[in-house]
């Protein structure tokens, strides 16, 4: 099957038929590219995509794309059929040929840019946007209105953009990108993703600083014919370009950032006092004007949190004209995750989508967008698309208890304990979420999940009488007692088939140094339960006594099929992807079921 905009009727008008009345009437041509110096003499690199390449015509409005990832290589000439803008192309392709105006800005201290990075995502980054707002609007060609948008990190930029109150910002698609870069990307749960700033550093020092011996390890960045960035058109050969790549020795490394980042909100003094609050678009969600249009979109597994990032903005921002999509997707819907799908590319066009919502926010075309339902998520494996006024779509819920024998029951039994001695060497493989946010070619999702759970504590519940949706967040409530003040659970959810496979459905996780809950901030709302993952909320376990762990697994919609079953599955620790914690020794804890201690799972689930 697959996850084309026809199966289902979520849409008035799905955006495949959308585009189809918007057929390409421009010629996109080469950019022009300058230096724009800012306030403190740092020069940016852009690049300027005008339809049919002529400034005489328009003006237009104007989409800005803010970038670490070259708005541009340099590449052997002559070369064919090679494409010096593989994280341009598609905005590119899809809004310069419809009569909009493209910047793109290698953002300070990477690409052609001068400058340097003090901090991931730096607070420097809001100013510089603002100030490239300024430009546009002075130009002959901009009719004053800006929009912006991006995948991941050009997502969160274009946050940063409207963050900045600029009066001509009119609409923003951030896609696939964070709201809190703590806890949506590099510590869901509070535990530290290992991995991921490890190969993200070595990324950004491969590109900052042009080192193509380590670019070759990823796909998207290891085509021979590419030279580094592209320098701007008064630069012919290339010495301001290499001038900017060595001021780009001075930018911080991602490594020591993030392992200093243990609690969320902490100033860091190692980074001009920073912290995860300055790099995250939710800290300056109130300079977001009401009357900015916003379009969220993520994917079921798009990284350790991303989808949450989605939700928690559009349930954050007060703006009228909000919209939200979640689809069967990875990061940057580069692949089609779904077990049932046609084809690993998707068949969705999410460009069609934005192309429609800028055309009704930014260019005040009528596109019928207004009079469409603002949530659309897709059901897997039940493989429709399904139109919702709010997130969650629906109240309907089921709470299922751990029970006797590895159940799920519906009624909380005796009290008891289940022992479970944690395996530190258990892992989720390398067919996750978790790899392609660090830019790995991921192709595959969770094919490997039979079996995984051996090691882990299961509990399973009866056979499903009838097919039932699943649209939201699992909320998981375990009390366990351990001899240790700190560890970590995480916990999974699968359907379980009738011939007995296992399938892989959703997954959360939480450290038991910052279990305690909170009212979720005024910049981040969420349905789920919130953790702050303050150092003032952090507390030691008592070690044997029973505590509480309230936590929600990442959000999903699946639909479980008559005759399957639901299974939690516990487990101490991921190897593959997270920090262990404790460091060291072994460690036994117990689950605790029935009585005042029932140990519960609350399932956002009706009849399909």
């Amino acid at each position: 099957m697959a996850d084309n905009d026809m199966r289902g009727d979520a849409w008035l008008v799905p955006p495949s038929r959308y585009i189809r009345s918007r057929p390409a009437t421009h010629k996109v041509t080469l950019p022009k590219s300058i230096y724009l110096t800012m306030k403190d003499d740092c020069r940016l690199a852009i690049d300027l995509y005008l339809p049919d390449g002529a400034e005489k015509g328009g003006p237009w409005p104007t989409i800005l794309i803010q970038t670490p990832y070259y708005r541009r290589f340099a590449v052997d000439q002559p070369v064919e059929n090679v494409e010096p803008s593989p994280n341009i192309a598609k905005y590119r392709d899809t809004f310069v040929s419809r009569g909009y105006a493209l910047v793109v800005v290698d953002i300070r201290g990477t690409g052609a840019s001068f400058g340097t990075r003090d901090i991931f995502r730096s607070p420097r980054e809001r100013d510089d946007a603002y100030e490239v707002a300024q430009w546009i609007v002075e130009q002959s060609w901009a009719n004053g209105a800006i929009g912006a948008t991006g995948i991941s990190y050009l997502g969160a930029a274009s946050d940063f953009l409207a963050s900045t109150s600029h009066p001509a910002v009119k609409a923003i698609a951030p896609l696939f990108s964070v709201w809190d870069t703590y806890l949506d990307n590099y510590y869901p749960g509070g535990i530290f993703l290992t991995n991921l700033a490890d190969v993200y550093d070595r990324l950004m020092a491969g590109l900052d600083q042009d080192k193509r011996d380590l670019l070759k390890e990823f796909v998207y960045y290891s085509n021979p014919a590419f030279r580094g960035p592209h320098p701007v058109d008064d630069d012919p050969d290339g010495s301001d370009c290499r001038a900017a790549i060595n001021e780009h020795c001075g930018n911080f490394r991602m490594p020591e950032l993030m392992r200093a980042m243990e609690y969320r909100s902490e100033p860091l003094s190692q980074f001009a006092g920073h912290s995860s609050d300055s790099i995250s678009p939710a800290n300056y969600c109130e300079g977001v004007r009401g009357d900015v249009a916003v379009y969220s979109v993520s994917g079921w597994m798009d990284g350790a949190g991303y989808a949450n990032g989605a939700i928690s903005r559009f349930l954050t921002l007060p703006n009228e004209n909000k919209y939200l999509l979640l689809g069967p997707w990875d990061h940057g819907a580069r692949i089609n995750c779904s077990r049932w799908r046609a084809d690993e590319l998707p068949e969705f066009d999410i460009f069609a989508e934005v192309l429609r919502f800028f055309d009704e926010h930014l260019a005040g075309r009528n596109t019928g967008l207004r009079s469409e339902k603002p949530v659309h998520y897709f059901s897997v494996h039940d493989e429709k698309w399904r139109g919702a006024d709010t997130w969650p779509p629906f109240d309907a819920s089921k709470t299922l208890f751990l029970a006797l024998d590895g159940k799920l029951a519906d009624a909380a039994g005796n009290p008891a304990a289940d022992p479970h001695e944690i395996d530190f060497n258990v892992g989720t493989g390398r067919l996750t979420r978790y790899e392609r946010i660090a830019a790995i070619d991921s192709r595959q999702y969770y094919t490997d999940w039979d079996g995984r759970d051996r090691s882990m504590l299961n509990y399973t519940g009866s056979k499903l009488p009838h097919n039932a949706e699943m649209s939201g967040h699992c909320m998981v409530n375990l009390w366990i007692s351990a001899p240790t003040p700190d560890f970590a659970i995480h916990a999974y959810l699968s359907e379980i088939l009738p011939d007995g496979e296992s399938l892989y459905v959703t997954e959360g996780c939480l450290r038991a140094l910052h279990r305690a809950e909170s009212p979720a901030p005024r910049n981040y709302q969420t349905p789920g339960i919130f953790h702050a993952c303050t150092r003032d909320q952090a507390r030691d376990m008592v070690p044997g006594q029973p505590h509480l762990f309230r936590f929600s697994l990442l959000p999903v919609a699946w639909t479980f099929l008559a005759g399957s079953r639901i299974r939690l599955s516990l487990a101490g620790a991921d190897a593959d992807h997270f920090q262990r914690i404790p460091a060291t020794g072994s460690l036994r804890i117990e689950v605790l079921r029935g009585g005042g201690n029932a140990s519960h799972i609350n399932l956002p689930l009706r009849l399909a």
